[in-house]
Parts: structure tokens; sequence; C-alpha cells
């Protein structure tokens, strides 16, 4: 998570976390190749975007076939919109 969102307080990133966990939003707008990486949700009135990358297991490159988890390691970032 990102310093922005980490200085709201436990309370509110605890309901952050809950909002990205529970996202089943994605369609053909937010979500063109399918690939459920990004999204946006509304939470006390701030809007947090979260993006999932994947990376080799070393984190240094990209993923040589992100549905493989035996050579990919996922990393999600949490952030106010404003931040990105």
């Amino acid at each position: 998570m990102t310093a922005g969102l980490a200085s709201l307080g436990d309370q509110l990133i605890g309901q952050v976390l809950l909002a990205v966990a529970a996202f089943d939003a994605f369609d053909t707008d937010n979500d063109p190749y399918g690939e459920h990486d990004f999204g946006a949700v509304q939470v006390q009135g701030h809007t947090i975007f979260f993006k999932i990358d994947s990376y080799d297991l070393n984190l240094r490159l990209h993923s040589p076939d992100p549905a493989d988890p035996a050579v990919t390691c996922r990393v999600m970032t949490v952030m106010l919109a404003g931040e990105y």
C-alpha cells in the first residue's frame, strides 16, 4: 500500500482491503483484456485504485508466464487515486 493510503489509519485501511477483496465489477470498459488486474473502489469518499503486477520469482522482470504460479509472483499495489 502507498504512504498516502497508510496515513488514513487502520480502520479505513481495513475497509479498503475488504472492498478490494470483494471487487468483481470487471467489464469490457475497465478490463478490456480480461486480466482482472486493475480496479477502483469507493470507500468513505475516497477513490481507491488497486493494480496487480506479475513478476518473475526474483521480482526483477515481468513473469514469463503470468498464469503459471511456479514462475510468477504477483504484487498488488493499493493506492489513493490521487497518488496515481
